[in-house]
């Protein structure tokens, strides 16, 4: 008797097939990136502005190794599966852990070698005084990426608790149970946006493009030369910053008019899509001077968002208070 072989048994059949999905790993991914971000603080224009987010990380990585998240079940993992939609929308499924990474972060932020400078203690003050429903409230904002400009200070914190929650979640995922989405654009966990892409080097990933989720970390395999965006393949482009290499790029669409980063692997082997994507923010500014508009904001920058919320309150078009 045959059996039709499904997609996972085909790969794992294929010697020469590389992974469709790669998983973060939680224990020192935000070490690695508060490493990353200090590496390239060094003669950086916003150099203390990197040092600041790297603190957060830290705290981040420390909240990492001491908190716990559930998993999902087999039957939110057989719908997603059956109806080819992300596994667990962010929005839809923040884990009441978070609350408490929270916590612990303001903890290493307001004291020891992790502490923020005085003059943001008050802001920290603010978020622990700060009730769970209205904390609940923001954090489902700042994921539909809508932020308040009374908001902006303390984004990044309640982001940052988020995504070492939901990147412990992906984290102990199986990867067979990860399901094939449509559309590609959208991370396969969590559905939030990529905020960059990465070309990787090692194994079988060598040479695949992977798209890079800001909220979960999770990577999924995107060809190259197709818009990470609207999935096009006709008039992407790169552009760079005159003398700063091809390590990072911005990957131009003329179909939809945006514009996302691409970090090489094969050009620097320490880049991180988060971090250098962060770092890279003059060539956000370069853009800016072009037609194209940012695919998708970094989720620890919430200043260029704001603004435009603030921009639409001045003419009336949105609620400021919203």
């Amino acid at each position: 008797m045959q059996r039709i072989l499904q997609p996972g048994e085909i790969e794992a059949l294929d010697h020469t097939s590389f992974p469709r999905v790669l998983l973060p790993q939680a224990s020192i991914l935000f070490a690695e990136r508060a490493a990353r971000l200090r590496q390239l603080a060094n003669g950086n224009p916003i150099a203390d502005y990197l040092l600041f987010v790297a603190q957060i990380m830290d705290a981040q990585h420390k909240a990492a190794t001491s908190s716990a998240v559930a998993a999902p079940d087999a039957e939110i993992i057989a719908r997603a599966q059956q109806h080819s939609m992300p596994l667990l929308p962010a929005v839809d499924h923040i884990d009441p852990a978070w609350q408490a990474v929270l916590d612990t972060m303001l903890d290493s932020l307001q004291s020891g070698d992790q502490a923020l400078p005085e003059p943001l203690q008050p802001l920290i003050q603010e978020l622990r005084a700060m009730g769970s429903t209205e904390r609940d409230d923001i954090a489902k904002k700042l994921l539909q990426k809508e932020v308040a400009a009374r908001h902006v200070g303390m984004a990044p914190f309640i982001m940052a608790a988020l995504q070492v929650v939901f990147t412990k979640r992906a984290a102990d995922i199986a990867l067979r149970d990860v399901p094939m989405t449509d559309p590609a654009s959208i991370c396969p966990i969590c559905a939030s946006e990529p905020v960059a892409s990465v070309i990787r080097i090692g194994g079988k990933m060598a040479g695949h493009r992977y798209l890079h989720c800001g909220t979960c970390a999770c990577e999924w395999q995107m060809v190259r030369v197709k818009c990470s965006h609207c999935e096009s393949t006709k008039g992407i482009h790169y552009q760079g910053v005159d003398g700063a290499g091809e390590a990072v790029l911005a990957e131009t669409c003329d179909e939809c008019g945006s514009y996302r980063k691409i970090v090489n692997q094969e050009k620097d082997p320490m880049v991180d899509p988060l971090a250098d994507d962060l770092a890279s923010l003059m060539l956000d500014l370069l853009m800016s001077e072009t037609p194209f508009q940012r695919a998708s904001a970094n989720p620890l920058l919430f200043v260029a968002v704001a603004q435009e919320r603030q921009d639409e309150a001045d003419t009336g078009l949105i609620d400021p208070a919203a």
